[in-house]
């Protein structure tokens, strides 16, 4: 069994069609991070474990749901929970870490129409990336919020960064240790009606994200 940790923030309307998708052999851990909407009930009304956790930030989010996964498989995934993912997509992200071909698997958004991906939200993205090909040698194109890692290991890494700048830190981590990364182009989807994303969905939650993302490459 793997598990698969997903961050939330008012969800709620996004979580039944993505719970129901879940592949079999994948396990949801639904993160609630603060939400007002219901989005708890609603996780465990469709098979979801539920984590609690009041440190608002979404590498808070993450990191609490990496400490209660417990797979069988060893193999653990992160993904936003707004329905701009397809869980059926999980299984190629996870095969290469699961077999040792790589150590970390992330993804690479393909955009499945126009107006997915914001410019400001792509833009922001790109320069990230950019920077961090040039810090690690990592070759990398995505700062993306679906990835796939062995537990231990990520564990193992240290990451403190509890805000926007955690997927960051990972990769600059992944590269100072010597990871092997591996992009899985995956389709990036309209997020689900009913949810707001707290980055890409207006131009100050992405200065905020770079904001947090800038500070880490600062350290």
């Amino acid at each position: 069994m793997t598990d698969v940790v997903l961050p939330c923030r008012n969800e709620a309307p996004a979580l039944p069609a993505l719970l129901t998708l879940m592949p079999p052999g994948y396990r949801a851990i639904v993160v609630d991070n603060g939400s007002t909407d219901g989005t708890a009930g609603v996780a465990r009304e469709f098979g979801a474990e539920v984590v609690t956790v009041t440190e608002p930030g979404y590498g808070a989010a993450v990191h609490a749901g990496i400490l209660a996964a417990d797979p069988d498989d060893g193999v653990v995934c992160v993904m936003d929970a707004d329905g701009s993912f397809d869980p059926r997509e999980l299984p190629r992200l996870a095969f290469p870490v699961r077999v040792g071909a790589t150590d970390l698997a992330t993804a690479r958004r393909r955009p499945a129409g126009r107006g997915v991906w914001p410019v400001h939200a792509r833009l922001g993205n790109a320069v990230l990336a950019r920077r961090v090909r040039r810090r690690t040698g990592l070759s990398v194109h995505d700062i993306g919020p679906m990835r796939a890692v062995r537990k231990e290991a990520l564990l193992g890494l240290g990451l403190r960064d509890r805000r926007f700048g955690y997927p960051l830190e990972l990769l600059l981590a992944a590269g100072r240790a010597g990871w092997r990364v591996t992009e899985v182009d995956v389709g990036y989807h309209p997020r689900a009606a009913g949810t707001k994303s707290k980055v890409s969905g207006s131009a100050l939650g992405t200065l905020r994200a770079v904001r947090d993302m800038s500070a880490v490459l600062a350290r």
